[in-house]
């Protein structure tokens, strides 16, 4: 857990819940947390634990694109969650899409440009959505609503290309699926946008499981989340997140994106999903391990 990436304190925080409910289902756990030096500190650490799985608590860039999971591969180590090219797949937004759409799924129009350029000028007609091409829980995201004069001041951080994507309107939801079982649908309720504090803070937002939505729209969020884990290849538990404009109907229901490493945080929704359908916690992690030792 930690790491480093934009995403280092909701892997630490997701790293002790995960740590925590591992020893209540059972097993040994060594936390293992990396700073900003990756390659020779993880390696010297994990040939001194000689683990039978590693449990992967990172988030974001290095962490779940597939980079550490080659790692864990070279050394012959199980380890939870996605693999390699679905790890990398996943986390590119552009090539994802590209796979959903091939595959029949329903995803936004997008392009990806030079930074640069989305400063200088509109690059689609608003409302459109800026966000860095690979990374995850809404960091550096920017909303251009139709409304606005100019493009967006996009910060000096972002990215030299970054994805620009056609606004989806509608209600937020979201399905976790834990091997081939789509768990649930929650319906993500916050005051203005899903941001990151929405996400990770106490009270940012909430959730309403299940969705109060018409069986037509669960039905298809549960069917499209495991095709969407399946097309990309996924394993373990991954968590599929929708815009429904309730206004189309079955049209508007649209795959935003494809999250290979759900959050463990306390107001994590795939955590949540698994409780509703009476897997605790601790059971989840322990389904998680083995799921890790029979793919291996």
């Amino acid at each position: 857990m930690g790491g480093p990436s934009a995403e280092r304190e909701v892997s630490l925080s997701s790293g002790r819940e995960c740590a925590d409910a591992l020893r209540v289902a059972g097993f040994e756990v060594i936390e293992i947390k990396l700073g900003a030096e990756l390659g020779t500190e993880i390696v010297t650490r994990l040939t001194e634990a000689r683990p039978d799985v590693v449990f992967n608590a990172l988030h974001g860039r290095w962490g779940e694109d597939g980079c550490v999971q080659g790692l864990l591969e070279w050394m012959g180590l199980p380890y939870t969650h996605s693999g390699v090219l679905a790890s990398a797949l996943a986390m590119d937004k552009t090539r994802a899409k590209a796979v959903l759409r091939a595959a029949g799924l329903p995803v936004m129009e997008s392009i990806v440009a030079d930074r640069d350029e989305v400063r200088a000028r509109h690059v689609m007609p608003a409302p459109y959505v800026v966000k860095p091409n690979n990374e995850g829980s809404s960091v550096g995201v920017y909303i251009v609503a139709a409304e606005n004069n100019g493009p967006p001041a996009l910060d000096d951080k972002m990215p030299a290309r970054v994805m620009v994507e056609t606004y989806a309107p509608g209600r937020e939801l979201t399905v976790a699926v834990m091997g081939d079982r789509a768990l649930g649908v929650t319906e993500i309720i916050v005051e203005g946008w899903y941001d990151y504090d929405a996400k990770y803070m106490p009270g940012g937002s909430r959730h309403v499981i299940p969705a109060e939505i018409p069986q037509e729209i669960t039905s298809a969020c549960l069917d499209l989340a495991v095709r969407a884990h399946d097309t990309l290849g996924c394993k373990g538990l991954s968590r599929t997140d929708f815009r429904w404009d309730d206004t189309r109907g079955l049209a508007g229901l649209i795959i935003l994106e494809v999250n290979t490493q759900p959050g463990m945080t306390p107001t994590s929704l795939a955590p949540e999903q698994a409780a509703h359908e009476g897997i605790d916690f601790p059971a989840l992690m322990r389904w998680m391990v083995e799921d890790a030792l029979w793919q291996a």
